[in-house]
């Protein structure tokens, strides 16, 4: 049985899926991401906006999520290894 140290974070791998307008602003349709145990919708999308400013993070501020294909606007819900996170814009310009 493997074990970890203390102060060592279990990984876990989610993959983002980009529709619409949060598609145009990253160039790409899907991405697998680690993020650490315990992460939620905000962590993960923490790491598609690293740099300030970033056209993705207007977007991402209008957005609605499905987690294996159940709605939330809640971005503090927990993830578990294997999520799928679908990022849903306004579709109709809203």
């Amino acid at each position: 049985m493997m074990s970890s140290s203390p102060g060592t974070q279990v990984s876990q791998h989610v993959t983002v899926r980009l529709f619409a307008s949060a598609r145009a602003a990253t160039g790409v349709g899907e991405l697998r991401l680690a993020v650490p145990a315990g992460a939620s919708i905000a962590d993960a999308l923490q790491q598609l906006t690293a740099a300030p400013g970033e056209p993705l993070e207007q977007v991402l501020s209008r957005c609605s999520f499905l987690v294996n294909a159940v709605s939330t606007t809640d971005r503090a819900t927990k993830l578990s290894d294997g999520d799928v996170i679908d990022v849903m814009p306004p579709f109709a310009g809203g």
